[in-house]
């Protein structure tokens, strides 16, 4: 019951974060959030506690209550226990938030994403057309009007993509000024709404990324009329990975390894010349190991060895790559590696020969 109660609050959390005016919601309330407040009350009545009376009371909860608190008790094998789905600072869904969103039939967030790319590439005709665009979205998560000025602009790749911008949403205004992260180039909001003077290592900054480097201070958009910004699915699913990305194809151009993009919205690539097997590698940026294993193991058919790449500091991170181990089932287990950018040729390597020697 808490399990569940988690993913319908990660899917409300997701919803009504796309609505403008949030912080001012007045009843009545989205069926969605009443929905999930009802269901909420009584699951707090039924565990003998106090319930939230409203909605801005619930998204509190969701901010401070993580996935591992007794109200939800979700299996740490699916969700890392400290998980919550309103982020402590930025108050907007976190990206573990969008992660379980995504876990249901339909895909959620994440197949959102992949909807989007598919109509692009569709539209696009051409596979090189849609890698243009594809790569444009991925590095600019933002476009403000004078861009459109620079010399690099394509015209041609704006009128492909400029549907799937929108205006800039209410919540990541700070005194009618839009800030963003250097790093990542998404959404950042600095604490206390402090906007001048702003320090590069205020760790209460909070951005979109959530798990960003940041050596430079914010940047500023002072007409944040004159500014777009890219849907939030495709930041997260499409933005996000695009750096783990790059520098996975940079590690396979240094060792001279070719490869060709595979068509679809994945960030995929299948390797040239890898032996008798086929050999795909699939990129992702994702907080949680075990979700990610799901998704991969519910999707298409996989190629006879798949390398999965996921940034360094993630796959560091204590029981990160156990959890994804453990998650997928026995069968695909000698089929999915999981790598970093940085291990990508060496773990490539290592399947050549096991290949061999299994040969």
């Amino acid at each position: 019951m808490g399990s569940a109660l988690f993913r319908q609050l990660a899917r409300m959390v997701a919803d009504l974060a796309e609505i403008q005016g949030l912080r001012s919601f007045a009843l009545p309330y989205p069926a969605l959030a009443q929905s999930a407040l009802d269901r909420m009350v009584m699951h707090c009545l039924d565990a003998g506690e106090t319930p939230p009376r409203s909605l801005p009371e619930l998204w509190e909860w969701c901010r401070t209550r993580p996935a591992g608190d007794l109200l939800f008790a979700v299996p740490a094998s699916l969700v890392t226990p400290g998980a919550t789905l309103v982020h402590p600072m930025g108050r907007m869904p976190t990206r573990s938030c969008l992660e379980v969103a995504s876990h249901r039939p339909d895909g959620g967030v994440a197949a959102h994403a992949g909807a989007l790319l598919g109509d692009l590439e569709a539209r696009c005709g051409t596979g090189e057309r849609y890698r243009q665009c594809r790569r444009f979205l991925a590095r600019h998560p933002v476009v403000h009007q004078q861009d459109r000025f620079a010399p690099a602009w394509s015209r041609a790749v704006w009128s492909r993509v400029k549907d799937l911008y929108g205006p800039l949403p209410e919540s990541a205004l700070v005194d009618g000024v839009f800030l963003r992260c250097p790093s990542c180039g998404l959404p950042a909001l600095p604490p206390d709404g402090a906007v001048p003077g702003l320090s590069a290592a205020d760790e209460d900054i909070w951005c979109e990324g959530e798990e960003c480097p940041r050596d430079e201070p914010l940047e500023l958009i002072r007409e944040p009329d004159q500014a777009w910004i890219l849907r939030r699915s495709l930041r997260t699913f499409l933005v996000l990975p695009h750096r783990t990305e790059e520098a996975a194809r940079g590690a396979l151009d240094r060792a001279g390894i070719e490869y060709a993009a595979l068509p679809g919205p994945l960030s995929a690539y299948r390797l040239r010349d890898t032996g008798p097997g086929i050999v795909d590698i699939q990129v992702y940026d994702r907080l949680q190991p075990a979700l990610l294993a799901v998704h991969i193991a519910d999707s298409t058919p996989l190629a006879d060895r798949t390398l999965v790449v996921v940034p360094d500091a993630l796959a560091g991170r204590d029981g990160y790559r156990k959890a994804f181990g453990d998650a997928l089932p026995a069968l695909l287990r000698d089929r999915l590696v999981l790598t970093t950018p940085m291990d990508l040729v060496p773990d490539l390597e290592r399947a050549r020969r096991e290949e061999t020697d299994d040969a």
